[in-house]
Parts: structure tokens; C-alpha cells; sequence
């Protein structure tokens, strides 16, 4: 057994000792923590891309479905916890990405060790992205298939380990479109053509995309024009969407199978109805107000702008997702203790998150997030690496 208190002194001294703390939202992208109330903090760690967590639309229509179904489900979709409200979500994310149907999880940990061990198993072989989640690699080893890791966003490298590993068998092809930790784009299109030439799935996570990218918010996958070349798409309603749960979305066909294999949705109770309304309101709402999202741009844009003037050179992506990179551990806590008093939330990622070496801070901007907020959060950063200029 392992030596839990000698594990824990370990993980303490490297810095790398995780715990919780609770914190007080105030909306409107603020929070205080809990026994200090009187330190009001922008928080630039939420995923709440769109601010629709607080958006009227989803409350009164997580309170309506509360009213009339109750707080929970009662049971797994396939017992008597399949609500026609779930499929009005369903068809709605199916239509939102381009694709005949689709299936929600209780989470995007679920979908994705769910779905990958439906899709392929131990005579199959999965073509992943080094920087992938950990729900992907999880759900890769749960196959059993052969796993094998691709430099990231390097096709290159991945068109020479297919050329030489991909085998006879099922090959899935596995990567996020903006990855959540580096705030970088997967080069869809041309994924997709090595997808056809060596006749693989492909499987893209659309956590951080979906309502941020696209012209109806569908994701990169809309964006880039590939929502027929991919064959499933995953994403999350609790990041742009502002609500709870997951989905994949695929052909009817690979749908129905995933409704038939994924362990993770069959023996799971179905989303609560209030969470599922929610998500199909936000669903909605992001097809119909693209101002949305051009908000949104607009913001990341502008931080992007003010961190570049001050004088940060390194390249901050095409995302809403900008990591600012620190190196150790320690040193990457201290920052964000150094930035929080200075009003300003962001967590400190750590490995095993990220790899050994490249521990950061990573700043996630939301159209909470006002001007003035940004003007002193990139302010706030510039002089904590003794960098500003302008």
C-alpha cells in the first residue's frame, strides 16, 4: 500500500499538493473566497466563455423544467429516465453541429471513456495527441487498443506513425480542436485529409469550440468546414454554454451504436430535466445571437493587444484560452498568490496537468470581463514578470 502521508509530504515540498477552497460567486465574473469575503477577485479561470451561466434564458428555463419534472431524472435513459426533453436537446446539438444525431453524457469525462472504448478495442489501434485531456487518454486505455501518441498538432509525425502502425484493424484518430491548457487550434483541414487517405475515424473534442467558433457557434469543426469529414464530435455544456453535462453527435447510426455500447451512458442516471433545459436554452441562444460571440472576440482580442504593447512577446494564440507560461511549479504559485493581491483570480496549472517544466498561469477570457477588468489583469501580469513597458 501506498505511503499516503510520505505521498502527500512529497507532493507538499514539489509544490504540487492540490486542495480545495471555496469561493462566493458575485457574478458578473467576480468571486470572493471563502473566509475572505472582504478581497472581491476577477476571476479569469472560469470556462464561462459566453457568460450564460447567468443568462435570464437558462435560469427561467432550468426554474420552468424544476417546476414541472422535479429535481432529478430518476433513472438512466434506458430504464424510465429518458425524457422527451432530452431528445430536444439532442436534435438541437445534432443540427448545431452539422451532424443527424447526437447522445448526452454526465459529463465530458464520460463521453469521452465512454464512447472511445465503444468505438474501438484490443485488435484496434488510436492515433492521440501527446496534449489530449486526460479524460481522452483515459478513455484510450479503457479500450484496450493500441495507443499511439503523435507529437502535438505535428501531422507530420502522425503521417509517419500511420504509415507504419496503423494495421488492419478499427484506427481512431483522436484530438481537441482548442486545446484546453494551451489555448491552441488543431489544423482540422488538413487532419482531415490524412483521415481519408489512410481510412481511420476521427473523434474531435470540442469542450473549449463549441459556441466560441463557428458562424452558428458550432465549433472549429464549422468553422474549418470538416463537420462531414469527422466522425464524432464531442463537446461540453459547461463551458460556453454555461450549464452541465456533455454530448457526442454523429451519424444515426453511430449513435444508436454508442446508445447500445458506451458503459458511461448506460448505466448512468440521465441528466436532471433543469440542467438538460438549460442546455438546450443555451443551445438555442447561441444560433440565434452571434453578437455573442463577436463580443467575446472583440475582449480577447483587446487583453492579446495590451499584453503585446506592455512588452510580452510570446505568441498568445488564437483563443480565448492564453497561458502565460512560468516554468516550476513553486514559482507559478507564487504568481498567482502575487496577481490575487492585486484583484485578480487565476489558477496556477501544474503537472501532471501540463508537462514537467511548463507550469503556468492560465487566463481564460469571458465577455464577463469589462475593458477596465482586462486593462488591470493584463497590468497586473506584466508587472509580475517585470516586463511593462508603454
Amino acid at each position: 500500500m501506498v505511503d499516503l502521508k510520505n505521498w502527500l509530504n512529497q507532493q507538499r515540498g514539489k509544490g504540487m499538493l492540490r486542495s480545495l477552497r471555496p469561493v462566493i460567486r458575485r457574478g458578473k465574473g467576480r468571486l470572493t473566497l471563502a473566509g475572505d469575503e472582504t478581497q472581491e477577485l476577477l476571476d479569469f479561470s472560469s470556462n464561462d466563455y459566453l457568460a450564460l451561466a447567468e443568462h435570464p434564458a437558462l435560469i427561467a428555463a432550468a426554474q420552468e423544467a424544476l417546476r414541472r419534472f422535479g429535481a432529478g431524472s430518476g433513472a438512466a435513459r434506458l430504464m424510465s429516465g429518458d425524457l422527451a426533453l432530452h431528445h430536444e436537446l439532442e436534435e438541437a446539438v445534432a443540427c448545431l453541429k452539422g451532424k443527424e444525431a447526437a447522445l448526452t453524457f454526465g459529463s465530458g469525462y464520460m463521453a469521452n471513456t465512454g464512447a472511445i472504448p465503444a468505438l474501438v478495442g484490443r485488435h484496434d489501434c488510436i492515433f492521440s495527441d501527446r496534449l489530449n485531456h486526460a479524460s481522452i487518454h483515459d478513455g484510450c486505455r479503457l479500450s484496450g487498443a493500441r495507443l499511439v501518441r503523435f507529437r502535438h498538432n505535428d501531422l507530420n509525425h502522425l503521417e509517419e506513425l500511420l504509415k507504419e502502425k496503423r494495421g488492419v484493424g478499427t484506427a481512431l484518430i483522436v484530438v481537441e480542436s482548442i486545446y484546453s491548457m494551451d489555448g491552441d487550434r488543431c489544423p482540422l483541414r488538413e487532419l482531415a485529409q490524412l483521415k481519408e487517405r489512410f481510412g481511420c475515424l476521427l473523434m474531435v473534442d470540442e469542450a473549449h469550440a463549441t459556441g466560441v467558433f463557428g458562424l452558428q457557434g458550432g465549433g472549429v469543426i464549422e468553422e474549418d468546414g470538416v463537420s462531414g469529414a469527422v466522425d464524432l464530435a464531442m463537446g461540453t455544456f459547461g463551458k460556453a454554454l454555461g450549464s452541465y453535462g456533455a454530448y457526442v453527435a454523429g451519424n444515426r447510426e453511430m449513435i444508436e451504436y454508442l446508445l447500445n455500447r458506451a458503459r458511461s451512458f448506460i448505466f448512468s442516471t440521465a441528466l436532471p430535466p433543469a440542467v438538460a433545459a438549460a442546455s438546450l436554452a443555451a443551445v438555442r441562444l447561441i444560433g440565434q445571437e452571434p453578437a455573442l460571440r463577436q463580443e467575446l472576440h472583440e475582449k480577447i482580442a483587446y487583453f492579446k493587444a495590451l499584453l503585446h504593447k506592455g512588452g510580452y512577446n510570446a505568441d498568445l494564440g488564437p483563443s480565448q484560452i492564453i497561458p502565460i507560461l512560468v516554468g516550476e511549479s513553486g514559482a507559478a504559485l507564487n504568481k498567482a498568490e502575487l496577481l490575487k493581491k492585486q484583484g485578480i483570480f487565476a489558477t496556477a496549472i501544474r503537472p501532471p496537468t501540463v508537462p514537467n517544466g511548463t507550469a503556468r498561469l492560465r487566463f481564460s477570457i469571458t465577455r464577463h470581463h469589462s475593458p477596465a477588468d482586462l486593462a488591470q489583469a493584463a497590468k497586473a501580469i506584466l508587472e509580475s514578470l517585470g516586463i511593462e513597458r508603454g
